[in-house]
């Protein structure tokens, strides 16, 4: 019989329990049910609910079952409904009385949301590890590069030249507001229902801010029926895993532009390459795109926990066993995505010669060129206007800006004087970039003192987030 049977006089049909059960999905979550349980026995003991012994003995009780899901030999009944119901079961079958005692005072609204919180918070922290990883090497790479210069880019076509560095760096940056995305998520999370039973509270004299302290939550949510029915934690993580999806996604695609033969910018390494069953010169950055396609499965979880939340009523409603599946399967697919897309860019080759001979083509120096008019005392707009009409008679010519004979210059204007040739330089023109977040050299080696800074801090963020429960592997 379920735990709640006592009310029914016939059984459930075994396709509605199959089809209502969410222990496929929730069993993953045993190490933290098994937490919230020994902190909800332990109060129960010390507010003398239970007796200490009834306490020794479900604690007893849990660990042996904790070992054997660890170790994989627990054998999951469907007939358990979820992983609330089987521990429990199992732990009444194996200790009698003392099992059935454990529920005093808690319902499984308060349970299901206590397990799902300490869920978010350990993927969460997860994810920011994760994250913290794949922000080392880009930092890596870029400062063993940090000579190599390609053109940059707008609308897909060449637009100024910058250094590597500083655009590795820009993926830094945003994978930096990522942690600061699951950092909020995490904090979102830390805060327990546990006590606020089915709706309402309960009768009995619970410490709530005990049972808090003891699942590693730093403090207690103020309202009975917010606390079972919010799922805005999972949101803010769902959001979190989105935003990064799409910033790997962005990462991922400009591997697959700059490892093609056209743009040849880079060479994959074999072990995240793979071939073609017919075409035996291929080499394909299929990981790249293959982590470029996830995006729209975390998207997609994402959209499913909105549409699931957005017309419940107060307080619990079955709609909400839906709210675990996306999150584990998102934080799964996004550990996986970053682990490969930090070693995708630790092992990649840099054709440096190939990303320089890129900035010959598109008349990168034409926004130099207008500057050196303007400095001069012509308006910008009329220098933009004559460096254009520069750039159409290079399109005539079949040439680029630096080709262009000095005569031409000063055909085009008097200001021109034989200094031109500076500004056509590729690594003058960089190195002008002088300006806080620019791209020379000088504001570079001044952007990672504030890289560096931001991920001393972040590391020290995840050392501090205190005691999380840890996710399992046993199930």
């Amino acid at each position: 019989m379920a735990l709640w049977g006592g009310r029914f006089e016939g059984g459930v049909d075994v396709s509605t329990q199959e089809f209502g059960a969410s222990l496929p999905v929730d069993k993953h979550l045993y190490k933290q049910d098994i937490a919230g349980s020994r902190a909800h026995a332990a109060m129960l003991a010390k507010q003398g609910i239970i007796t200490e012994a009834d306490y020794e003995t479900i604690a007893s009780g849990l660990a042996a079952i904790e070992a054997e899901i660890d170790a994989g030999a627990f054998v999951f009944d469907i007939n358990d409904e979820d992983i609330h119901m089987a521990i429990e079961s199992e732990l009444t079958r194996r200790i009698g009385e003392a099992g059935k005692r454990l529920h005093t005072g808690r319902s499984r609204n308060d349970q299901v949301a206590t397990d799902t919180r300490l869920a978010a918070k350990a993927l969460s922290k997860q994810l920011m590890e994760a994250n913290l990883k794949l922000r080392q090497v880009l930092v890596r790479v870029a400062i063993d590069n940090g000579t190599v210069v390609l053109p940059g880019m707008t609308h897909l076509q060449h637009a100024q030249p910058v250094l590597l560095s500083h655009h590795l760096l820009a993926y830094y940056w945003m994978f930096t507001r990522d942690f600061k995305r699951l950092d909020a998520a995490f904090e979102a999370a830390d805060a327990s229902p546990l006590g606020a039973a089915a709706l309402a509270g309960t009768t009995y004299p619970l410490d709530r801010v005990a049972t808090a302290y003891a699942m590693g939550f730093t403090r207690v949510i103020p309202n009975s029926l917010d606390a079972v029915s919010d799922r805005d934690f999972l949101l803010d993580l769902h959001f979190a895993c989105s935003t990064m999806a799409m910033h790997l996604s962005r990462l991922a695609e400009e591997i697959v532009l700059w490892s093609s033969s056209e743009f040849g910018y880079i060479t994959l390494s074999d072990s995240f390459s793979t071939g073609s069953s017919i075409m035996p010169q291929k080499k394909n950055p299929d990981f790249a795109e293959l982590i470029r396609g996830k995006t729209g499965r975390v998207y997609g979880n994402l959209m499913q926990l909105l549409v699931t939340c957005k017309g419940l009523p107060l307080a619990y409603n079955k709609d909400l066993q839906e709210d675990k599946e996306g999150a584990l399967d998102s934080a799964r697919t996004l550990s996986q995505c970053l682990e490969v897309m930090a070693g995708m860019v630790d092992t990649m080759h840099i054709n440096a010669e190939r990303m320089r001979a890129a900035c010959r083509v598109g008349h990168l120096a034409a926004t130099d060129v207008a500057d050196y008019l303007a400095k001069k005392g012509m308006p910008f707009r009329e220098a933009h206007a004559v460096v254009g009409h520069l750039v159409l008679e290079c399109d005539h010519r079949g040439c680029q800006l630096e080709d262009l004979p000095f005569e031409v210059f000063q055909e085009a204007s008097p200001l021109f004087a034989p200094d031109i040739t500076s500004a056509l330089d590729i690594d003058a023109i960089v190195a002008a970039r002088t300006t806080e977040g620019g791209t020379s050299p000088s504001a570079v080696k001044e952007q990672l003192k504030f890289v560096r800074t931001s991920l001393v801090g972040d590391e020290a963020r995840v050392g501090g987030l205190g005691y999380v429960v840890s996710m399992g592997a046993g199930a």
